[in-house]
């Protein structure tokens, strides 16, 4: 009872980021049946968790679709409710939050399932496959140092390809991420760190602008250049900006200017790597950056961008180290949250051929697009309530460690002191402490007098929850 009590306390100031009463709550029924569900079959999965009533089903559909969701703000009130509640946890270097940026693509075969595509994979992992039909979406997510553990907390997450609705619409998928970072209304600076396809002049330049600093991955064939030196003797015209070209790559056959030193990568001790920093002027964004040169014992050769000068190179590299972060969110996300589960077909949508890329709908009529967007728009909201079921989950994994392994009541050989619960053991201390929840909250309490009154005694969800 005690995870409920601290899970509504959260939850509850997110009511400002919606109109009506009513669809607030309907909003917290379906993040509870996210966060406890075991399996990940759609809507019809958070029928099961709760034992509700079929006319739910209904509800909860209406609910995804409904356009009372104004999905910006409750993205922001998301991002300002976790920043005040994880204010001691938030991981910060030199006063900045760090925020992680990557895409994920997700399978979906629905031939009338808007901005789904044919989707290129690059890995080293023998078991994805290099082509797919899916979803592209691009993510954000806030790192928390709590413990001995880091989380990378999901804060927003859109699809941001496969629908095309007017030609005029020339922004790439780096225009949209930073879109989808400005979104955010941050009020506190961060670093932004990526991996190697977003060091580019778009997303780069769109981010200096707004007062924040990248961090990166780059090619190793990057070039850079020297500053040129002053004129010897004053010219007219403008003076030379570069100097000697460096190419990068290069640069790891001078190992007597590297430096050797204890790794300060998140997970790893008794590891010594080797740096070397340059600081160098690079075309795509016409600035002096600092790129740090590593040198990993098993990791190999590593190439690291930061817009931010005044950083350490071991600072840097701590930085970069904590970005696989969000590939484990991503995990997580899948398997254990069922963010993306969602199986929302559009009717009327003409059949898509097997190889389709991005959908052109300019020529469409406008109520067609209308559906469209309507569609994208449920897409979005089960997207961002499984963000904030995942986050919920996290927070409490955080901040009631000790009731999360007390409402737990079950086995895991791998409980290591130090290491907070994870995603999975946290919604299974939640489904187990429900059924407390619903019979000793006070009557006037909203969620449990709502779920209550909608519990379908006929089945054997209903009756283990009210037993």
């Amino acid at each position: 009872m005690e995870l409920w009590i601290a899970w509504w306390s959260v939850v509850q100031l997110l009511r400002p980021a919606f109109g009506r009463t009513r669809t607030f709550l309907w909003f917290v029924v379906a993040l509870a049946g996210t966060c406890i569900r075991s399996d990940l079959a759609g809507v019809t999965s958070l029928i099961r968790a709760l034992g509700l009533k079929e006319s739910c089903y209904d509800r909860l559909l209406d609910f995804f679709h409904s356009k009372a969701i104004d999905l910006d703000c409750l993205t922001r009130q998301w991002t300002s409710v976790l920043i005040k509640t994880l204010k001691p946890f938030l991981y910060t270097v030199n006063g900045r939050l760090i925020l992680l940026a990557d895409g994920i693509k997700v399978g979906k075969t629905g031939r009338k399932m808007p901005a789904v595509k044919k989707l290129f994979q690059s890995s080293d992992n023998n078991t994805k496959p290099s082509f797919i039909f899916g979803h592209s979406c691009q993510a954000v997510a806030l790192v928390v140092k709590a413990a001995s553990s880091f989380f990378a907390v999901p804060l927003a997450c859109r699809i941001h390809e496969g629908v095309v609705f007017t030609n005029r619409d020339h922004r790439s998928l780096l225009d949209k991420l930073v879109i989808l970072l400005r979104s955010l209304a941050l009020t506190i600076p961060c670093y932004a760190v990526a991996d190697t396809y977003y060091a580019a002049k778009s997303f780069i330049r769109s981010l200096l602008a707004d007062g924040q600093h990248v961090i990166t991955a780059v090619r190793s064939t990057a070039v850079a250049y020297e500053p040129a030196p002053p004129p010897v003797k004053s010219r007219r015209g403008r003076h030379k900006t570069y100097g000697r070209k460096v190419h990068l790559k290069e640069a790891f056959n001078e190992p007597e200017k590297f430096i050797s030193a204890k790794s300060p990568v998140y997970g790893e001790q008794d590891v010594t790597l080797r740096y070397r920093v340059l600081d160098l002027l690079w075309r795509p964004v016409g600035l002096l950056v600092r790129f740090v040169l590593v040198i990993h014992p098993t990791r190999g050769r590593k190439i690291l961008l930061s817009t931010d000068r005044s950083l350490a190179a071991l600072q840097v590299i701590e930085i970069f180290g904590v970005r696989f972060k969000i590939e484990v969110s991503f995990k997580q996300a899948i398997y254990t949250i069922g963010t993306y589960c969602y199986h929302f077909w559009m009717a009327a949508m003409t059949l898509l051929p097997r190889r389709s890329g991005n959908q052109f709908l300019h020529r469409k009529p406008p109520s067609y697009r209308d559906q469209v967007r309507r569609k994208i728009g449920a897409y979005h909201a089960h997207i961002q309530l499984g963000c904030i079921a995942q986050g919920m989950l996290q927070v409490l994994s955080i901040l009631c460690t000790d009731s999360v392994w007390k409402s737990f009541g079950s086995w895991l050989r791998t409980i290591r002191p130090g290491v907070l619960p994870s995603e999975l053991v946290v919604a299974i201390a939640l489904r187990h402490s429900l059924p407390l929840f619903l019979a000793d909250s006070f009557p006037a309490h909203p969620l449990a007098k709502f779920i209550r009154e909608r519990i379908d005694l006929s089945r054997h969800e209903g009756i283990e929850l009210v037993a």
